[in-house]
């Protein structure tokens, strides 16, 4: 069985929103985020299969088990005056890595953006996982060192809402 035939990437649904979660709970145990992760399955099903829904995610399965994972959402390049898509989650099992998953999720991603017409294919990946950066460069992803995420949250985020006219 060639290793075309043993993957399959398909559109997540929402009987998928546990093993979505699972994922998530996973990803965040190997950046040693465990303790941040705070999302419910209701929250997934909700958000990426409900009425408002604001992101997606494509399953990918070998040899029929879930295999990994990718979650994202549509942002806008004011710029290039064209929506892009952001890539908040990669996830591949640590047993299952080096068969070319994670290659095939972003190739399923690069096409879904051409085929949206987005400008660009985008996301963070953290300064100390030396083999996710090694990857993505080797696939010509270019790091936008000169950028600096900023995040407001909690209290912070709370605050400045507060500071909102009504």
């Amino acid at each position: 069985m060639s290793g075309k035939s043993r993957l399959k990437i398909r559109a997540a649904t929402e009987t998928d929103a546990g093993q979505i979660l699972d994922f998530i709970r996973a990803l965040a145990g190997y950046e040693k985020l465990t303790h941040e992760v705070v999302a419910t399955e209701a929250d997934i099903r909700e958000h990426l299969f409900g009425s408002k829904r604001v992101a997606e995610a494509v399953i990918a399965e070998w040899e029929g088990r879930p295999a990994g994972f990718a979650l994202f959402f549509h942002n806008f390049s004011t710029f290039r005056g064209k929506p892009g898509i952001y890539l908040e989650d990669l996830f591949v099992l640590p047993e299952l890595r080096g068969k070319g998953i994670g290659r095939a999720l972003l190739a399923y991603l690069a096409k879904l953006t051409h085929d949206r017409g987005c400008a660009r294919l985008e996301w963070a990946v953290l300064d100390w996982n030396a083999p996710a950066i090694g990857f993505y460069r080797a696939l010509g992803a270019v790091a936008m060192d000169e950028w600096t995420v900023n995040r407001l949250t909690g209290d912070a985020l709370t605050r400045l809402a507060g500071r909102a006219e009504s």
